[in-house]
């Protein structure tokens, strides 16, 4: 007898064991869960303590309300001009009914991925190759707009939708690398011809600056020059008048000048002025000694006729024409 109470005791600890295990659930944060009593669908569990009817209601798996990341496998895709690509997609996206996505559809994560594979197709069908590299951004906008609007009655917003790669065939690949490397080839000589050019117009333009300073240097010393040489003058003609020269003195000075004339290899021939003979009368009368010449007819000095000193002058004036010649 106490066998068997101990027993049904044993089965009635057991039983309420039981019981408040399947009454009370603790539903963690950022989680739901869907109570269906009987069969139907009762409520939805928040976070936090709740109480359930034993053997009458049923919690479903729970939900979890984060926002998910979902990398679908890559898919071949045929663009606008017949090239099959294949591309590799990222969904974001987040429960936001729990009833809805779990009486309005049966596996939401595949059904995303469908959808995304379908709606990817047509984007891309739309698009060349060259436009579908370099229109991401164009592509995943229509796509994440496709999407949030078909699972919205899922209970589901798609939040973002990313191209994690677009992978062309690789005899495509080589002809765009082939293409790219000429491209950059095209640029390069652009940029050296560019160059080339800019320096010959530098150079060109430094020349004329140059030739430009020098001219002005030129012209500036030519007129320092010219400055120079008519304040020397200047200071000489004032030196000769201050000086008071005599007839004697510019006489020499005279002779002094004549064998400038005959300088240089190209001089062959110069002739010698009529003055020559007044100015070689004047020094022989100088060194000499020689009175000036008296009137004609008048008796020199000494008693010596006076015709004597014309001859000799005339000598040395032949003398003086003789050796101009050589």
């Amino acid at each position: 007898m106490d066998i068997a109470v101990a027993v049904v005791l044993l089965v009635l600890v057991a039983f309420v064991i039981i019981v408040l295990v399947r009454s009370v659930r603790i539903i963690p944060q950022a989680r739901a869960g869907v109570v269906e009593r009987l069969g139907k669908y009762q409520r939805t569990l928040n976070p936090g303590l709740t109480i359930l009817i034993p053997f009458v209601d049923r919690l479903l798996p729970l939900l979890d309300l984060r926002e998910q990341v979902v990398s679908f496998p890559p898919q071949p895709v045929i663009t606008e001009d017949n090239l099959v690509v294949s591309i590799d997609t990222v969904v974001y996206f987040q429960v936001t009914d729990a009833r809805a996505a779990t009486y309005e559809i049966a596996n939401y994560i595949q059904a995303v991925e469908q959808l995304t594979t379908t709606t990817l197709r047509n984007v891309v069908g739309g698009l060349n190759l060259e436009e579908a590299l370099t229109s991401r951004d164009q592509i995943n906008g229509q796509l994440r707009g496709v999407l949030d609007e078909a699972t919205g009655r899922w209970g589901i917003r798609v939040s973002r939708v990313e191209l994690k790669a677009i992978d062309p065939p690789h005899s495509i690949q080589d002809s765009m690398e082939k293409q790219m490397r000429a491209e950059r080839d095209r640029r390069a000589a652009i940029l050296t011809a560019e160059g080339t050019k800019q320096s010959a117009i530098l150079t060109a333009e430094g020349q004329r600056q140059s030739s430009i300073l020098k001219a002005e240097g030129d012209a500036q010393a030519a007129i320092l020059r010219a400055d120079g040489e008519a304040q020397a003058i200047q200071k000489v003609f004032e030196a000769i008048h201050q000086g008071n020269p005599d007839q004697k003195l510019l006489a020499y000075q005279y002779l002094q000048t004549l064998p400038k004339l005959a300088e240089g290899s190209s001089n062959k021939l110069w002739i010698i002025p009529s003055e020559v003979g007044e100015a070689l009368k004047g020094i022989g009368g100088a060194l000499g000694g020689l009175s000036p010449e008296p009137p004609a007819g008048a008796p020199a000095a000494g008693g010596a006729p006076t015709t004597s000193a014309v001859p000799a002058a005339t000598s040395s004036t032949g003398t003086a024409a003789g050796a101009a010649e050589h």
